[in-house]
């Protein structure tokens, strides 16, 4: 096995010490279970969840923008406007 090093938050660090202690394990078990578990990465519901009060808030777009994406781009529809 093989050593990396990593910085952490020291919020981060308090939790996974608390665990350590409250489970009777190594740190490094504790981190290891937190990176392999599927649990570690984000869910693509979690993200959703992050900015669903977001979706359609934008006023003035096409209602097809999404199905005909080429032909809004050739329209200048996410291009950078000049300053």
């Amino acid at each position: 096995m093989k050593t990396l090093t990593v910085r952490l938050p020291d919020a981060l660090v308090s939790q996974i010490e608390v665990e350590s202690r409250r489970r009777k394990l190594s740190k490094s078990d504790i981190v290891r279970e937190r990176l392999s578990s599927p649990a570690a990465s984000t869910p693509a519901s979690a993200t959703l969840d992050a900015i669903a009060d977001l979706i359609g808030s934008v006023d003035g777009l096409p209602t097809d923008l999404a199905a005909n994406k080429t032909k809004y781009l050739r329209a200048g529809y996410g291009r950078k406007r000049p300053r």
